[in-house]
């Protein structure tokens, strides 16, 4: 392990020095607004709900304007993203827990915001870690989770199985900065095909995809 923690701090540093600016690709001013916009992403692109989350925003200033509208009334807004109507009733169900449970503020634990319906524990991870500037866990998407397995930090396929190794391999202190570095290398250049890791000097050097691209 001792080799993989060495191994796993180049890594790291490595990326931090290419991404300096890495950081969450949703647009948010607000817990709230990257609750929602996360929920929005759900099996989405982060662009596409970039793209209509301003007029959201705009028309819905507050938790308490979800929780008053319909799901139908929010519809509109979201109507060119993914599964928008079942995200509707996300959003409206949140605000309205989120008015009568929580005194109107975004909770700041795992235990209650994935009470929130459309929130599991990686939606809660990108809030907590962005919003809250929690470290409580390792946000696993198809980024992290491919350049996980061809950097060598983790065998396992499962989200959260690769987010337990991840999170022994790492200190805590860096779960969300780590995400960030593995998606952004992941959208730059270590893609799922047609990427360029074969070329590049990170990916020559730890990536097991750079040999078979």
């Amino acid at each position: 392990m001792q080799n993989n923690s060495k191994r796993s701090k180049k890594i790291f540093k490595e990326l931090q020095e290419r991404y300096p600016d890495a950081h969450c690709a949703l647009d948010y001013n607000s817990p709230l607004e990257l609750l929602f916009a996360t929920i929005l992403s759900a099996q989405s692109t982060d662009v596409g709900v970039n793209k209509a989350t301003p007029k959201l925003f705009k028309a819905f200033p507050n938790v308490q304007a979800y929780a008053k509208a319909t799901p139908e009334e929010i519809e509109p807004y979201i109507a060119t993203i993914g599964l928008f109507r079942g995200k509707a009733k996300s959003l409206h169900t949140s605000a309205t827990m989120i008015v009568n449970d929580f005194d109107g503020e975004v909770p700041s634990n795992m235990k209650d915001l994935i009470k929130l319906r459309g929130v599991a524990r990686k939606t809660a991870n990108v809030v907590l870690g962005n919003a809250f500037n929690k470290n409580e866990g390792v946000v696993v998407d198809t980024h992290v989770g491919r350049l996980a397995q061809r950097f060598g930090f983790t065998t396992e396929t499962k989200p959260d199985k690769i987010e337990k190794d991840l999170m022994q391999l790492f200190p805590q202190e860096d779960w969300t900065l780590l995400s960030h570095l593995l998606v952004w290398h992941g959208r730059a250049v270590c893609k799922k095909r047609g990427g360029t890791c074969s070329e590049d000097a990170i990916c020559k050097r730890y990536c097991s995809n750079a040999n078979n691209s």
